[in-house]
């Protein structure tokens, strides 16, 4: 039976019905979210762990505007449907979604993440605490997971420059 990662990717119109029939299954969902510009060990490593938290992953993708608003002027490197189609393509992640804005508030309120998983560069005290109040709201748990030191786009970008 052939596979096509694409049919893994939500709209963002249609999350919030999705949830729903997903929540009819009795599965947990595990989110995340972030920008993915450049992927490397570090989100493999990340991205395995968050699934492992329960049934199904859902990643959200933060559009080329919220990426720009939050990396600066050369971000993204990659446009968002590429990276949504990248993260789909990888076996851990069930599904991938593509959000507006700078925030993943709105996302997280149509997701309504049984788990929530950030990385350990935050706390549940610096994490956006709208985020926060968001997943609790929903009854969720915020679980998170250490990176992989000296892994990350930003350090990968700075090495192609020095070239």
């Amino acid at each position: 039976m052939k596979r096509h990662f694409q049919t893994k990717i939500l709209s963002w119109e249609n999350l919030r019905e999705w949830r729903r029939i997903f929540r009819s299954t009795g599965r947990r969902l595990v989110v995340t979210n972030g920008c993915f510009d450049i992927l490397h060990l570090g989100h493999a490593t990340y991205l395995e762990e968050a699934r492992n938290q329960g049934d199904a992953l859902l990643v959200g993708v933060n559009s080329d505007s919220g990426v720009h608003e939050l990396k600066g002027p050369t971000r993204p490197i990659h446009c968002e449907t590429d990276r949504a189609g990248i993260l789909a393509a990888l076996e851990s992640v069930d599904f991938a979604c593509i959000f507006p804005g700078k925030r993943a508030v709105q996302f997280l309120d149509a997701a309504q993440p049984d788990v929530y998983v950030k990385g350990g560069d935050y706390t549940l005290e610096t994490l956006n605490q709208e985020e926060r109040a968001t997943v609790e709201k929903h009854e969720g748990t915020i679980v998170f997971i250490p990176f992989l030191k000296g892994r990350s786009t930003s350090a990968i970008l700075s090495k192609i420059q020095s070239l």
